[in-house]
């Protein structure tokens, strides 16, 4: 297994995280900036489901094919570019990857974007990327930023009163490695715990999440849910935290104690879903989280996110044993997406629901970064020949170029916006896509103009960072 490099900056990235969460407890409400009225745009979705594809998903091994030839011992590394071979897809002209079958077969009901592109933030940490991806701001920020997740559970509030607005699926916060970056990501911010994810690391237990513990009867729960309100406002440190934060923990209390009462929690209970249905989502613990989500869309939830878990060199995380590893990725991701586009689209959901598969970066068998990149190579495979299987795959970072993949909310249809070259290194070429503008394609989707600006101690904080995004206008209509 590589060794874990880039401690001393991770070290720093982790101290500035929790200042930041720190003096973010200590702020007032943050309110809507009376001076800058906003049009919000219509929206074209009502709900988003972000399949999050963690670790750094290759976009020549999944959804941008290029050059391919199979291993050998002594392939030259500049003669292959992508792993595994193209096939076709439902869209006349558009290929994919071996291996993603299913997604090619409902390629004709979404939108692909072959020019996301992401910063050169000088090392590359997969946790400080993905914290920029969710939440549009590079750290170190002098404040918790929010999620986008929480962005929209603020300006839009709950589609059902009693869902939370915003969810999130398959990501465990304790116990694996850089658990504290992701929490820092993984938070409504500034806005308060309301507007906070409902986080459900594995999805066949999330059930157990809206139910009293076993064996305590109701009126007991009850006596303790209002014994822990008095503990939590005299708790210490209480003086350090704003009313507003300490009110925002206590509403988001009462919110989880009405939905135990209520009708919705049984959303959370996929093995209400007949057998044969589980069944086609069932490649693990992400086709389960695919099932959850579609549940809780049906049932009032506004943004819901589903992972592959980032954990390490594992998953996406590709450093060693990438190309073996992203065969076994294929067969955990690909029949769960296709069979959530379609159940969508079979129960009258999918035109307002906007799906997004996307990753914090691409991935290259040589360039680490993209050209000119300082960062430092983490990658042990070789960048001449290859001698061994272990070698074949994607497994340096790469931010030069990657797609994202659109399904539903008013995106067209069998489309595709954007190129990567096709000969190394494949930067984005036509119509590139960064993550501002993105975030305001996806706010703009949603009925929220990526202009939203707060004022957080009188300064302006905007949904896109200085309100400059641009919502990619060409990927809708049609």
């Amino acid at each position: 297994m590589p060794r874990r490099l880039h401690r001393p900056e991770r070290r720093e990235f982790i101290k500035s995280l929790a200042a930041a969460a720190t003096a973010t407890l200590a702020l007032p409400e943050p309110r809507l900036r009376a001076d800058a009225p906003l049009a919000h745009p219509p929206a074209t979705a009502d709900a988003i489901i972000v399949l999050w594809m963690a670790g750094g998903m290759a976009a020549p091994d999944n959804l941008d094919p290029k050059q391919y030839k199979p291993f050998e011992k002594g392939l030259a590394v500049a003669d292959v570019i992508s792993t595994f071979p193209a096939i076709p897809t439902a869209v006349d002209g558009v290929q994919i990857c071996q291996g993603l079958e299913e997604i090619a077969a409902v390629l004709d009901r979404g939108t692909l974007v072959r020019s996301h592109v992401q910063p050169d933030l000088g090392s590359i940490l997969h946790s400080r990327h993905q914290y920029h991806w969710h939440t549009g701001y590079v750290p170190p920020q002098t404040v918790a930023c929010p999620h986008i997740g929480s962005w929209m559970a603020r300006v839009l509030g709950p589609r059902n009163t009693t869902m939370p607005a915003f969810i999130n699926i398959g990501q465990r916060l304790e116990g694996i490695g850089e658990n504290e970056e992701i929490k820092a990501f993984t938070t409504a911010g500034f806005f308060g715990s309301e507007f906070g994810p409902m986080n459900l690391p594995f999805p066949e237990e999330a059930a157990l999440a809206v139910r009293p513990p076993q064996g305590m009867e109701p009126g007991r729960f009850a006596d303790r849910y209002r014994h822990y309100r008095r503990l939590l406002a005299a708790a210490p440190g209480h003086e350090y935290t704003s009313d507003y934060h300490q009110e925002s923990m206590l509403r988001s209390l009462d919110n989880a104690h009405r939905l135990l009462a209520a009708k919705e929690r049984d959303a959370f209970d996929i093995t209400r879903e007949p057998p044969e249905v589980r069944q086609r989502y069932d490649t693990g613990r992400f086709g389960r989280g695919c099932l959850l989500a579609r549940r809780l869309v049906e049932n009032g939830a506004r943004y819901v996110e589903v992972t592959t878990e980032y954990i390490p060199f594992v998953h996406w995380d590709t450093h060693e044993r990438g190309h073996e590893t992203v065969d076994r990725m294929h067969r955990e991701i690909d029949r769960p997406i296709a069979t959530l586009i379609r159940d969508l689209e079979a129960r009258g959901l999918l035109d307002r629901t906007l799906v997004v598969i996307a990753s914090e970066f691409s991935r290259d068998m040589i360039t680490e970064g993209r050209p000119g990149s300082k960062a430092t190579d983490q990658a042990k495979s070789p960048k001449d020949f290859l001698q061994e299987p272990a070698h074949y795959g994607q497994h340096r970072h790469f931010t030069g170029g990657s797609t994202v993949a659109l399904f539903g909310g008013g995106v067209k249809k069998g489309f595709v916006y954007g190129r990567t070259a096709d000969e190394r290194p494949c930067l984005a070429i036509e119509n590139p896509v960064t993550i501002t503008d993105l975030h305001a394609t996806l706010f703009s989707a949603m009925g929220m103009s990526p202009k939203t600006v707060f004022d957080i101690e009188g300064r302006p904080f905007y949904a896109t960072e200085d309100g400059k995004g641009r919502p990619v206008e060409a990927l809708f209509g049609g």
